[in-house]
């Protein structure tokens, strides 16, 4: 049996954290197996979903390096629904329903305060042909429920173990609307019958859906999947994410220059006893990748995290690595110099255009008055450079060395105003790095000219 997977959003919004997730658990499950992913958008709700959402998620997924191997899209797939239908109606296994929406949420009312589930009554399967005909003579079109077989319905899942549920607890769910439009319970269960579908990858909130899609594949006569249900993200304090995903849709997550494998690898990991350690592409991470090592723990997801992982991945990224984002960003000079002098400093890539503006543009001065003649002190100081005598790493101790005899400063007094002076800054890369990529020439500059206008 091939292994086959997929991932199945619906183009109702933008995909976040929590969507990621599941995407790239079933990525690298099929790529750690040699199986392979369906990329399938659930989009049988026209009024909701939209073409702009569907481009938006294979954006999102591509720059994620989540490809797919195969693509399908719900709407294009209704025939193979009224199929499935019409066997179930022939079957005894759906029936028609009359109750308005104010008529069921009365009934569900009524049961929660009598302390019972709110599970159907089953009350339209007692309606005589009459009384059907009454209703659909008031101008009522009828709803279809799936009539669940009240046994025990049981699978073994790759995280949770063993799962049971009693067909007598489970109300029988609607299948298709009054408006003849299919609710998400049987196309899903149709599609993965038809695209031959092994393993169900998805969060622990469905369930109870594959409980009632074990019956649906058995009454349409598919196989049915091995699941696996993942306990879903929370918040850094443990409450659900659902109302409080503000930034975290992935879209936005770029925007605010978050690295697609930071991403990645905290996703890989998180739920797991595993170290969460950055990588640089996904079929490292797949090599590694493990389904039994996620918990039933709710991982909780701290934005904090993300960005720290972000800047250690930046932090152990090679020059080749980063080459072509580089030139995306339209800098010059930029060499494997200096890359390697800067980007142990990057939160985020964007980050180095800073850095550029400190080794070969503009900056602005940090100077204090009092220190104008501590810094001409220095400019006097500033070591040659020629062929014979190169700046390289040792020449910020030697300068420094020569200052500290010549003055007295020392400590913070000596090294803050020519941090300041030379970079704008209070903070940032060693001086030692950044010296001899700056130049004497650009040095020199700056500290005889405040305003650091680049020569």
């Amino acid at each position: 049996m091939s292994l086959i997977v997929r991932f199945a959003p619906s183009p109702t919004g933008l995909l976040h954290i929590g969507n990621a997730r599941m995407a790239l658990v079933n990525w690298l499950f099929a790529h750690k197996n040699g199986g392979k992913m369906i990329l399938r958008l659930d989009d049988t709700d026209a009024e909701r979903s939209t073409a702009q959402f569907a481009q938006a998620i294979e954006q999102d997924l591509t720059w994620l390096g989540l490809n797919w191997d195969i693509f399908e899209k719900q709407s294009d797939r209704l025939a193979s629904y009224d199929e499935a239908l019409a066997r179930l109606k022939e079957t005894g296994r759906v029936y028609p329903c009359y109750e308005t929406s104010e008529e069921l949420e009365y009934k569900r009312r009524r049961n929660l305060k009598a302390g019972k589930p709110p599970i159907y009554d089953r009350a339209a399967l007692n309606l005589s042909d009459a009384q059907r005909d009454g209703f659909e003579a008031e101008g009522r079109t009828p709803h279809w429920r799936f009539k669940l077989i009240h046994d025990e319905i049981a699978f073994d899942d790759l995280v949770r173990g063993r799962v049971s549920f009693q067909g007598a607890n489970l109300s029988d769910p609607v299948l298709v609307r009054a408006n003849g439009s299919y609710l998400y319970m049987m196309p899903s269960a149709v599609d993965d019958m038809d695209m031959k579908v092994s393993h169900v990858l998805r969060g622990e909130d469905h369930v109870t859906n594959s409980a009632i899609q074990v019956q649906l594949f058995e009454a349409l006569g598919g196989a049915v999947p091995i699941f696996a249900h993942l306990p879903l993200l929370t918040d850094a304090g443990g409450g659900g994410m659902s109302k409080r995903l503000g930034s975290l849709g992935l879209t936005d997550l770029r925007a605010q220059g978050i690295e697609a494998m930071a991403i990645n690898s905290l996703l890989a990991h998180l739920g797991t006893s595993d170290d969460i350690e950055p990588s640089m592409t996904l079929e490292s991470l797949a090599e590694n990748f493990d389904l039994t090592h996620f918990g039933r723990a709710s991982p909780k997801f701290d934005p904090d995290r993300l960005w720290a992982l972000n800047a250690r991945l930046l932090h152990t990224m090679s020059y080749d690595d980063a080459k072509n984002r580089l030139d995306e960003l339209g800098l010059d000079q930029v060499t494997t110099e200096f890359w390697d002098a800067v980007h142990g400093n990057l939160d985020k890539l964007s980050d180095i255009t800073l850095w550029h503006a400190v080794c070969f543009g503009t900056i602005e001065p940090d100077i204090d008055p009092d220190d104008g003649e501590f810094l001409v002190s220095a400019l006097n100081l500033l070591p040659p450079q020629t062929a014979d005598a190169p700046w390289d790493e040792t020449t910020w101790s030697a300068w420094t060395g020569a200052i500290k005899q010549a003055t007295g400063r020392k400590g913070k007094s000596l090294f803050m105003p020519l941090r300041r002076a030379l970079s704008g800054l209070d903070h940032g890369r060693e001086l030692k790095y950044l010296l001899p990529i700056m130049g004497r020439e650009r040095v020199a500059f700056r500290l005889s000219n405040p305003a650091g206008v680049s020569t």
